[in-house]
């Protein structure tokens, strides 16, 4: 054998070993998404996506929509300022007109 079939030999085997692996793991992929099915199935829960696709369980869940309440609250604590500083600055405005006494149009 020359050294050029001993390499083609040798690389065949190395890409049967990693196909052989690949369909191991494919296998186990697959028993483990028929057991969640059935875990599905069983609790009468159905899987929560993300919008990414992604499976979520409720604490993923709860964390999603925590940091979305947050939000929320931040952007409503920024408007609340914002009225703040607007009747701040109405009150200025009226403190610092003059009167007009009562007799007088």
């Amino acid at each position: 054998m020359s050294a050029n079939e001993r390499a083609e030999v040798t690389a065949f085997k190395e890409l049967e070993s990693l196909v052989r692996n690949l369909g191991e793991e494919l296998a186990a992929f697959r028993r483990r998404a028929i057991a969640a099915e059935a875990q599905l199935k069983e609790t009468g829960q159905t899987p929560r996506v993300s919008r990414t696709g992604e499976t979520l369980d409720r604490a993923t869940e709860l964390e999603l929509e925590n940091q979305a309440l947050r939000e929320r609250v931040t952007r409503a604590e920024e408007r609340i300022r914002g009225m703040l500083d607007r009747v701040r600055f109405l009150r200025q405005q009226l403190q610092s007109q003059p009167t007009i006494p009562a007799g007088r149009s």
